[in-house]
């Protein structure tokens, strides 16, 4: 309920004229009034007491209540200067939580939920995206391992860096004596053709195309393959588990590589290579093979820096926004891991994952939200070693809910509960009231179990939110999560934290 100053009709007259009377006297004899003036009170009553308040401090906001209400509201600390309601783009993470003004009465909790044995150590955070208003917070400002959660800062810094309309080129180079280069610089989409779970993606094939029409019958002796675009020594964070790769979540973050380095190309979850690059190469030197390249079939491969900027061949990938339709709902961690390096170098920094926690806070930062104090080690949120705190992924969630400087994209692609991508099968049972009325990201690490988006309550009010299930068995949080987020959803802007 949006606060209301009273009207002159609603004060008693009596209550007006003892007033009057009150405040002539106050300027006639100030110092003998400040010791009579707690006496002048009392005389009043508690109902009066109320009123002479209301009428003699016009600062002071009230919502219209009783005056049992707006006394007990009265007692609770007020800022020095009255703060406007945020519009939903606006920055509000330095916001006090009586966002303009005192709150309505709030009594629906979900500390039943929120205490589940499941969720490990629990950190969330829920907020009113209209107001700015914080509805519940547990632990909600302590940063912390964010899982795939992840993926919606490095979306937002990606569109932020890059915009939407970005691609990403994979070229070929003419150097001489036979010699060429393929270049990568990012596009990990960039298939052998056939299968592959990236519809539309580039492929050799083309590239091979492009150089048989430029070197017409010039024979090819040497391949060269040049993955220099970012320094490839953190190609693997020490901190990811080898059975990502083996098992086939995530490959070596190489800036040449095809089908995101699966083994099997149109599986989603395939093997991954200890050599990117190498393997990028041989299937080049077949791709020209096939396309007729005189002598490309025997050629020999060296990975090194071309020595040439004669381009002759060009792919390109998908546009960003396309790219985040892919990785988002699947959470595709090859993808992300890209569009990451690839930020980081298109922001003027050098691709590394040591850049990243820099250019992440500077892109961020264009959206009205204060990222001080957030680590990023990876662009997926394999790492247990990122720290951002739910309070900053509800924030970053009010502009993403309204699809503030282009984070439409991002709000179009997260799941929803029941519907679709990682969240198809969640919300069950008791959860499913909550089907179609969650659109979140969800994160799974060894470590932590998460969800983070924005809830559209069952009262109407749209809820930001992040909740961090940590230390606890994937069995366990996922079911804990889904009911506490179901609990928000049923609380709507009733929900308070106590």
């Amino acid at each position: 309920m949006s606060d209301q100053q009273p009207s002159p009709q609603s004060v008693p007259d009596r209550v007006r004229a003892t007033v009057a009377a009150l405040r002539a006297s106050v300027a006639r004899r100030p110092v003998p009034w400040i010791a009579g003036a707690l006496a002048g009170v009392l005389v009043l009553g508690s109902g009066g007491a109320v009123a002479v308040a209301s009428a003699t401090m016009p600062g002071d906001r009230t919502d219209g209540g009783s005056t049992a209400a707006a006394g007990a509201r009265a007692t609770r600390p007020a800022s020095a200067t009255p703060t406007p309601t945020p519009t939903p783009t606006a920055d509000t993470r330095a916001l006090p939580a009586t966002v303009g003004g005192p709150d309505p009465l709030r009594t629906c909790t979900i500390d039943a939920e929120a205490s589940a044995p499941g969720l490990g150590a629990f950190e969330g955070y829920v907020m009113n995206a209209a107001t700015g208003q914080v509805l519940f917070s547990r632990k909600g400002d302590q940063p912390a391992q964010t899982g795939s959660v992840m993926k919606t800062l490095t979306t937002a810094t990606a569109l932020s860096v890059l915009g939407g309309d970005h691609r990403i080129p994979t070229t070929v180079t003419k150097e001489s004596d036979g010699t060429i280069a393929i270049v990568g610089h990012g596009d990990a989409t960039l298939s052998v053709g056939g299968g592959t779970v990236y519809p539309g993606a580039p492929t050799l094939a083309q590239l091979a195309q492009q150089v048989k029409a430029s070197l017409g019958d010039a024979p090819v002796s040497t391949i060269v393959t040049d993955d220099t675009y970012w320094n490839d020594s953190d190609a693997w964070d020490p901190t990811w588990p080898v059975s990502e790769r083996t098992i086939g979540y995530q490959p070596e973050v190489t800036a040449l590589m095809v089908d995101g380095d699966r083994a099997n190309p149109a599986a989603a979850t395939s093997p991954r290579s200890t050599d990117p690059v190498g393997r990028a190469g041989a299937a080049f030197r077949t791709a020209l093979a096939n396309a007729g390249v005189v002598g490309a079939g025997n050629a020999q491969i060296v990975q090194r820096a071309t020595t040439s900027s004669d381009t002759i061949a060009t792919v390109s990938s998908q546009p960003v926004s396309t790219l985040v339709g892919q990785m988002i709902p699947n959470s595709d961690n090859t993808l992300a891991e890209m569009l990451a390096r690839v930020s980081s170098k298109e922001s003027g920094s050098d691709g590394s994952a040591a850049s990243l926690t820099g250019v992440y806070q500077k892109a961020l930062a264009s959206y009205g939200v204060d990222p001080a104090g957030i680590v990023i080690k990876d662009g997926s949120g394999e790492s247990a070693s990122n720290a951002v705190s739910p309070d900053f992924v509800a924030h970053l969630m009010v502009q993403v809910a309204a699809g503030s400087k282009g984070l439409g994209t991002l709000a179009q692609s997260l799941p929803v509960a029941g519907q679709s991508g990682t969240l198809a099968s969640r919300f069950t049972g008791a959860n499913a009231v909550a089907r179609g009325k969650v659109h979140a990201k969800t994160g799974w690490i060894d470590s932590a179990n998460t969800l983070g988006g924005y809830i559209d309550a069952a009262d109407g009010t749209r809820l930001t939110f992040a909740f961090y299930a940590i230390g606890s068995s994937r069995a366990a949080a996922l079911p804990a999560l889904d009911a506490v987020t179901t609990a928000a959803f049923r609380c709507g802007g009733q929900l308070t934290g106590s």
